[in-house]
């Protein structure tokens, strides 16, 4: 692993594509992926340190992850994750550029007024163009549309990515929390405008599993990857919460995640799934990690560790990605699912 000093010009460890990563293909496209992905939502914002942020990226670059994944919303506040990402990129990270995907999207709120959330033409072309303005990029690798929006045509929605595409801003597109009824419009419209989606963003973990009822089929018939975000379930997927609510943590501190979903039964069923992952070599982390990469159908995993003993602790996911049948079957009994 490369040093890094803060004092001399980061040059990456010449042996990060043999530090362990797996690679794989997105859907039937050429593009390789990591399997791990460096998400932004929440720990790189400009509430965050600086420095932090600048050694969790440099240590997932030198392990090989290479996919960096952003919205315009993401931080907080909203953009300061793109623009602590651009300022790494700036001084850092210029020299590696075409070795990295950078990802990005927009959808969700990002300014006042009517306008200022949703899929529409004006909020998508305004956003890739501020995004790439934080990033400090002329393009990125993939553009998403954020969320899918009742109150917009998707023709109008999925030309915007097409015409994002063809302006050179974006080298690909994906979507990201579209409900499986109204995925297969989308996806139709992009593959018969020559700009065919290349990855689908979805929540998945061990706990969530919707996007196994219906989003893995229609995927699979369009030849669309598959990136699981919140693998850990925000934190509930990990042994934070075994001993009690920690002052720190997203549920104390109500960050999308509610001290009453930390029940005595979910706290009973982790200690089990807790005892499974030490007979496996793992931390319950690493585990529900892994049990996302063994899946046929995920192209890469998203973390956002807060710390780098918790970055340490996802790259460890990658060493171990086979289960039984009886490792399988114990998990989903545990959560009976």
């Amino acid at each position: 692993m490369a040093t890094i000093t803060y004092l001399e010009p980061y040059k990456a460890d010449e042996k990060r594509y043999e530090n362990g990563m797996a690679y794989t293909r997105c859907g039937k496209s050429g593009l390789q992926l990591p399997r791990l992905s460096l998400g932004f939502w929440w720990n790189f914002g400009g509430i965050d340190t600086y420095y932090t942020s600048m050694q969790k990226v440099l240590r997932a670059f030198d392990s090989g992850v290479f996919c960096f994944d952003l919205a315009n919303n993401y931080g907080p506040p909203f953009g300061s994750a793109e623009d602590t990402f651009g300022k790494i990129y700036h001084d850092n990270l210029r020299p590696y550029r075409h070795e990295m995907i950078v990802t990005t999207k927009a959808g969700y709120n990002m300014w006042a007024g009517p306008n200022g959330i949703g899929s529409t033409r004006k909020m998508l072309m305004a956003s890739i163009d501020e995004s790439l303005q934080r990033l400090k990029m002329d393009y990125v690798d993939i553009f998403y549309s954020h969320r899918y929006d009742s109150e917009t045509p998707i023709e109008e929605t999925m030309q915007a990515l097409v015409d994002i595409v063809h302006a050179g801003k974006a080298l690909y597109v994906g979507l990201s929390n579209y409900p499986a009824e109204h995925l297969p419009k989308a996806l139709y419209y992009l593959s018969t405008h020559d700009v065919p989606c290349l990855i689908y963003q979805g929540r998945y973990n061990m706990i969530e599993r919707g996007a196994e009822d219906a989003h893995f089929t229609i995927l699979d018939r369009y030849g669309t990857g598959f990136t699981a975000f919140v693998p850990l379930a925000q934190g509930i997927l990990s042994n934070k919460y075994l001993n009690g609510i920690p002052a720190d943590s997203r549920a104390a501190l109500g960050h999308h995640l509610s001290p009453d979903k930390i029940t005595p039964d979910l706290v009973a069923r982790l200690t089990q799934l807790n005892t499974l992952a030490a007979q496996r070599g793992q931390s319950l982390a690493q585990m529900a990690t892994s049990w996302l990469l063994a899946k046929k159908e995920v192209t890469s995993v998203i973390i956002g560790p807060r710390t780098m003993e918790q970055l340490e602790d996802s790259l460890g996911a990658v060493k171990n990605c086979t289960f039984t049948a009886d490792e399988l079957a114990t998990i989903d009994q545990i959560l009976a699912v």
